[in-house]
């Protein structure tokens, strides 16, 4: 069945994003009319993996039923006024940005993956939840057809709620990657193979999946155990940020677990008071 993808897509980036949503599309057939980049070379090479051309940021673009905007937020703007009005479909692909950011197009949409993307090999987004937000009729549809043709997993989400599942996903996907890498330095600066944590970090992961956050957490300030988050503490010493973080994450668990251990421990230096 003809749709208005049919006219075609330009992918706007050359980063992880337009990398690996631009890999997507092509696997699921449809023709991207043009990559646009800043770097040539990275554009270059993009729109030769992809089977399509390669433009300038400053250059015109072809015309295209869809035009997708893979680039950081501050970007968006300003690329937006680059999209003559009508009957084209312009979208952003962040989770934190609204539909305003695309000005006044009338057919205007979000596209966002909730997926961290990496450098490497094209990622499969087959699994991959896809949130769409779009102003008009004709943006929803189109989104719908690509997003469809792209994940089963398909989600309709307005601005206000987008913004807040990626608040969340900043915390379940962020900040643990990055406590794990503080983990990590903690093990090796005492010549210790990092590696070692690598089955606790996936029985972790796969017993959220399987049961719930709630019910997956263990620890110290879980067990209620202070005298082991003192001892904690106590060898944080020499990093104070650390310490911080160590004693404000443990003080909020005490809070939801046991409250009544939480009197005179502060979360601010550091300092617990057990």
């Amino acid at each position: 069945m003809a749709t208005e993808l049919d006219n075609g897509i330009v992918l706007v980036g050359t980063g992880r994003m337009a990398f690996h949503l631009g890999h997507a599309i092509a696997r699921a057939g449809w023709r991207l009319a043009g990559i646009a980049g800043r770097d040539a070379g990275r554009t270059k090479e993009l729109a030769l993996q992809l089977r399509s051309t390669p433009y300038g940021i400053d250059e015109p673009w072809p015309d295209a039923a869809l035009y997708i905007l893979a680039v950081k937020d501050d970007a968006v703007p300003g690329l937006a006024q680059r999209i003559a009005r009508g009957d084209r479909v312009l979208v952003h692909t962040s989770g934190a940005l609204g539909k305003e950011a695309l000005g006044s197009h009338a057919h205007r949409g979000v596209l966002w993956p909730i997926k961290s993307l990496s450098p490497g090999e094209p990622a499969d987004l087959s699994a991959t939840p896809l949130v769409i937000d779009a102003s008009d009729d004709l943006a929803r549809t189109t989104l719908f057809d690509l997003a469809r043709s792209i994940s089963g997993k398909v989600v309709e989400l307005p601005t206000a709620q987008r913004r807040k599942l990626h608040l969340a996903a900043v915390f379940a996907s962020n900040f643990p990657v990055y406590l794990m890498e503080r983990a990590e330095r903690l093990l090796a600066d005492e010549g210790i193979d990092p590696k070692l944590l690598l089955p606790l970090w996936n029985a972790a992961a796969r017993k959220v999946g399987e049961q719930g956050a709630a019910a997956s957490l263990t620890g110290p300030a879980r067990r209620g155990d202070t005298g082991t988050v003192r001892a904690h503490l106590d060898l944080l010493a020499g990093d104070a940020d650390l310490r911080r973080a160590y004693a404000l994450l443990s003080r909020m668990i005490l809070a939801d677990h046991h409250p009544d251990l939480t009197k005179g421990f502060s979360d601010t230096d550091g300092q617990p008071d057990l």
